[in-house]
């Protein structure tokens, strides 16, 4: 300790606040820019993006204030002795309040512009060469998270109860939603339970081949596409398909025209109430929406027809079970796929499965058993008997469901 080069590291206690400041004020700007996407319209200039993942800098930033205290302990320690650490946590904590929080994030909310665009020219290459750490890191603590979690109930059902269950509550009509439920209901349902996943999204990759991409236009019937570069996270307008069909036949369609014929993104939080989402979507006169979380990721796509379908949906389920994933067999119980939406089910057949958590059966299933079962396996979910009855590449693909109230009053096949 008698040779600690004081000088050095005062300038790298220095040089890791400053960093540190630079980290808070891109975030601080990054999560302004994002609420300023929210409310932008097709003719506001373009909203500055962030190049790399959000986690890295939040992973940097902890990594300097960490090196902060440990410095300034060290130099305190070899200056005061016993009276270093508490003097070293007072003044560190000051320092990196004043610099390396308050100050940064006034700056940031004045120029976001200016202040996101000097950390994608600095840190753009380097935080994503870290990310693999910081994915590492935000997969543990999810890991950690995993045992608060809201679950469903889960019981192994036996399969001598099975019988009994089919004979008890015959006369018990189905229970269905009153049509208007859709309506009122609204403001307790967010974009995010009824988005399109983003695995599911259909877009333009502007890194392929103008070949390809007329050859997928040819093939889908969606009026308006996302348009990206490489990934979703980077995408860069929404197509209006009807405006290059007739650029299609010949293949005449080019780069050019394809953008000149999109418009900015208008981008969804997804904590955003249904019926507020029908006023933006009113007010903003657009039909497609990109949602995204806290960080900016795009989650997946909501669109006018999502919402309307909503609230009509529900008079429509009311004579039919016309979904593609749900076959009802002789006996009244039904044979479900993994990959319908719990949503879909639960206003198509009047249920009301858990919907607050995962959007899937299969994600219900496996969530619930905290495994992905290589055999049939029975379980109980609330009033719902499920049989998993095929598994497939790590997922459940067919289950067996049903209830007491809806074994003789769903239609016989």
């Amino acid at each position: 300790m008698d040779d600690l080069p004081i000088g050095p590291m005062l300038a790298v206690l220095a040089l890791l606040i400053l960093w540190s400041g630079l980290f808070t004020a891109i975030e601080t700007a990054h999560q302004h820019l994002l609420a300023q996407r929210t409310a932008s319209r097709s003719s506001d200039k373009p909203v500055a993006k962030l190049s790399f993942p959000i986690n890295s800098l939040i992973l940097c930033n902890t990594l300097c204030r960490a090196l902060v205290m440990v410095i300034s302990t060290l130099l305190a320690i070899f200056t005061w002795a016993q009276n270093g650490p508490w003097i070293a946590c007072t003044g560190a904590g000051a320092a990196l309040l004043v610099f390396a929080d308050y100050l940064p994030r006034t700056l940031a909310v004045r120029y976001p512009d200016a202040i996101l665009a000097l950390g994608n020219t600095l840190l753009g290459m380097p935080l994503k060469i870290i990310y693999p750490a910081a994915w590492l890191l935000n997969a543990i603590a999810q890991l950690l998270m995993r045992p608060f979690a809201r679950k469903p109930k889960v019981v192994q059902q036996s399969e001598d109860e099975l019988p009994n269950e089919r004979h008890d509550n015959h006369e018990q009509p189905v229970c269905r939603p009153h049509p208007l439920a859709g309506i009122h209901a609204l403001d307790n349902i967010t974009v995010n339970d009824i988005l399109v996943p983003r695995s599911d999204v259909d877009g333009i990759n502007l890194d392929d081949p103008i070949e390809e991409i007329i050859e997928l236009l040819r093939n889908n019937k969606r009026t308006r596409l996302p348009v990206f570069h490489s990934d979703i996270n980077q995408v860069e307008a929404v197509l209006n398909t009807r405006q290059i069909r007739h650029l299609l036949p010949d293949g005449s369609l080019t780069f050019e025209a394809l953008l000149a014929a999109s418009h900015e993104p208008y981008f969804v939080p997804e904590s955003t109430p249904l019926q507020l989402q029908l006023l933006n979507f009113h007010k903003q006169q657009r039909r497609l929406g990109m949602v995204v979380d806290e960080y900016g990721e795009v989650l997946g796509i909501v669109t006018l027809e999502d919402i309307l379908e909503e609230i009509v949906g529900e008079f429509e389920s009311q004579h039919s079970l016309d979904n593609p994933h749900i076959h009802p067999q002789p006996d009244g119980r039904l044979v479900i796929e993994g990959a319908a939406s719990i949503r879909e089910l639960n206003k198509t057949l009047g249920w009301h499965l858990p919907s607050d958590g995962p959007k899937t059966l299969n994600g219900l299933v496996t969530e619930a058993l905290e495994t992905i079962p290589d055999s049939a396996v029975c379980l109980k979910i609330g009033r719902y008997r499920l049989e998993i009855l095929e598994t497939e590449d790590n997922r459940v693909t067919r289950v067996l469901i049903w209830h007491n109230s809806s074994v003789l009053a769903l239609p016989q096949v």
